[in-house]
């Protein structure tokens, strides 16, 4: 594995920060990650799947580590699931579009959502009802001191909204290398969340199935969402945050619109995308970056923007919310 010096980062993430690393490797086996980890020892590592959920602020100084594991195979059946393991450098899209062909139902739901495997336990990812604690086995990692290998079972990676123990008590502490999927055998499309079974009659389907369920979610995002490609951006830069129900009652009697949704233990996930857009940050544009115009949980390099800039916009925006709503915001993106 070639370790390079004094490389741009500007291709490694899809916000388009032009920032460099100190050093630059890619990781295309186990044995290059324990090469890197040695390699890092005593100097800052950053690893690096997809670049979907960062945001540089500065250049880096130390080690950038791009996990570049790739692979999808078949491990077994039992009565009433298959199970999957991807290598954490697959794209997620991919790994979606594999058990697509394969007619593997799941994460249909979760088409088109950035990044790659590895990063999808860290944050538990999920859209249109469906979150990955949901169709999760295992995952496989190196812990980073001591090179040792481990198998986190789902209890173990403590999932939560947006969240797993690799973002709270071990953060920093492994590089996750695959990750086992329990796919059901009979199962059940989920059509009741957001604005899949009107997309599913503007398409003009009839009885779904799961590559139907996925074509709706990606027309969807793609409506809403900008290409990272064309347009910098990581996604979702906000969490939904999740309000006691005298909280909600006391925001719904000024704004009889909110949009939200009850769970089961009585607290209330409140839409980020409404309040930011409810306060009249939707669509603002600053020079080269802002929010994006069709979805407010969306900040943008429009090109050449600084890390720090965007930064600095999403501090404001939770300034904003907090004065207006009371409600405290949490970013979704990782702060480099």
């Amino acid at each position: 594995m070639d370790i390079l010096q004094h490389q741009s980062l500007f291709t490694y993430n899809t916000f388009g920060i032009n920032a460099s690393s100190e050093h630059l490797a890619i990781a295309e086996s186990v044995d290059d990650l324990k090469e890197g980890l040695l390699f890092s020892r005593n100097k800052p590592l950053l690893v690096l799947g997809g670049g979907s959920n960062i945001l540089l602020l500065n250049n880096y100084p130390g080690l950038t580590l791009q996990v570049n594991l790739t692979g999808i195979e078949k491990l077994g059946e039992d009565n009433d699931h298959y199970y999957i393991k991807a290598w954490a450098g697959e794209n997620w899209h991919q790994f979606v579009l594999f058990c697509l062909d394969n007619n593997l139902g799941g994460v249909e739901n979760l088409s088109l959502i950035p990044g790659n495997v590895g990063a999808s336990p860290m944050q538990n990812i999920g859209a249109y009802g469906v979150e990955l604690k949901d169709v999760f086995y295992e995952l496989e990692a190196i812990h980073r001191q001591d090179l040792s290998l481990h198998t986190f079972s789902k209890q173990e990676c403590e999932f939560e909204y947006r969240s797993s123990i690799f973002k709270t008590k071990a953060k920093d502490e492994y590089i996750i290398l695959n990750v086992t999927f329990k796919l059901p055998k009979n199962h059940v499309l989920n059509t009741s969340y957001g604005a899949i079974e009107e997309e599913l009659e503007r398409l003009g389907v009839g009885s779904a199935d799961i590559r139907d369920i996925s074509n709706a979610v990606i027309a969807i995002r793609a409506s809403k969402l900008p290409d990272p490609a064309k347009i910098g951006n990581a996604g979702s830069f906000f969490k939904n945050p999740v309000v006691g129900i005298d909280t909600f009652e006391k925001i719904k009697e000024q704004y009889p619109d909110i949009s939200a949704h009850k769970n089961p233990d009585g607290s209330v996930k409140v839409a980020a995308g409404w309040l930011i857009e409810k306060a009249g940050w939707k669509g603002k544009k600053l020079g080269n970056y802002g929010v994006h115009t069709h979805q407010a949980l969306v900040l943008v390099n429009y090109g050449g923007a600084k890390g720090q800039d965007i930064y600095d916009l999403s501090e404001e925006i939770l300034q904003d919310i907090k004065t207006k709503f009371g409600i405290e915001l949490e970013r979704e993106v990782n702060i480099m």
